[in-house]
């Protein structure tokens, strides 16, 4: 985790790995959705990959459902 000086929480910064657990995938599944346009947002430091904690939060929050039958935007 790689928090950012003066950006506050909101800015928390988390490997491809740490971003896996918490989202409870494996880091495999994460690479493919990256390459595919699929996952959650991503910020590119030189060839480091890393994920804001908002933006995983707010990935999740988008593809929150209340029935099987509702269509994904």
């Amino acid at each position: 985790m790689f928090p950012l000086p003066n950006c506050g929480p909101a800015a928390e910064l988390l490997t491809v790995d740490e971003a896996a657990k918490r989202l409870r995938l494996s880091t495999s599944t994460l690479n493919k959705w990256r390459v595919t346009g699929e996952g959650p947002a991503f910020v590119k430091l030189g060839r480091r990959v890393l994920y804001r904690a908002a933006d995983l939060e707010a990935w999740l929050r988008h593809g929150r459902r209340h029935s099987t039958s509702e269509v994904g935007q």
